[in-house]
């Protein structure tokens, strides 16, 4: 194990492999927190979203993670896909990202539909509004899906993390084990 632990090119590729995986996991639990705790608070005028039904498939699937920013109510066109807080029947206090199918200007509404549904949605008072769908995190969608399963998670957070705190104690003891010899032979040498 020493050996192992003392060659250089080990140390480089568990150092960058190391940093990469505390990096990644970092900021995928900072952004479930930020997420989950902010409510819904945008950052700079965006707010991050995940769907959560297939009511836009195949546009956006379960567990896509969308940019959506804050847009004028003036700015939207028939073909957006917009974020707003349901207000009526079974959309009520839910977070909808659905498309634009109709706009009344003059009473300050718009209609949606998820592609997938057959049914438009309640009529959506501007002021619901969160904002336009801006862009889909292919590679954070991609790690959300696969971290949602068992395997997935096994083997993308729970191995990789296992194998980081067993190779962190084999440092430390290996550390611990050296330590401990150079002071026998310090003290052998004084004496």
């Amino acid at each position: 194990m020493r050996k192992i632990m003392d060659n250089k090119i080990f140390k480089i590729v568990y150092g960058t492999i190391k940093f990469i995986f505390v990096l990644l996991l970092a900021l995928y639990v900072g952004f479930l927190v930020f997420q989950k705790f902010s409510n819904n608070s945008s950052l700079m005028g965006y707010r991050v979203f995940t769907i959560a039904t297939g009511s836009m498939e195949p546009v956006y699937d379960v567990g896509d993670v969308l940019l959506v920013k804050e847009s004028s109510y003036e700015s939207l066109k028939v073909g957006d896909d917009v974020t707003y807080i349901g207000e009526t029947g079974d959309f009520k206090d839910r977070i909808v990202t659905h498309r634009i199918i109709a706009i009344n200007r003059e009473d300050g509404t718009l209609q949606t539909k998820g592609v997938a549904n057959d049914e438009a949605d309640p009529i959506i008072k501007k002021d619901r509004l969160y904002g336009k769908v801006s862009h889909k995190f292919v590679i954070l969608s991609f790690l959300t899906k696969i971290i949602r399963t068992k395997v997935g998670f096994y083997f993308i957070v729970f191995v990789p993390l296992v194998l980081v705190i067993f190779l962190e104690i084999a440092d430390v003891v290996t550390q611990a084990k050296d330590d401990s010899e150079n002071d026998e032979e310090e003290q052998e040498t004084s004496e």
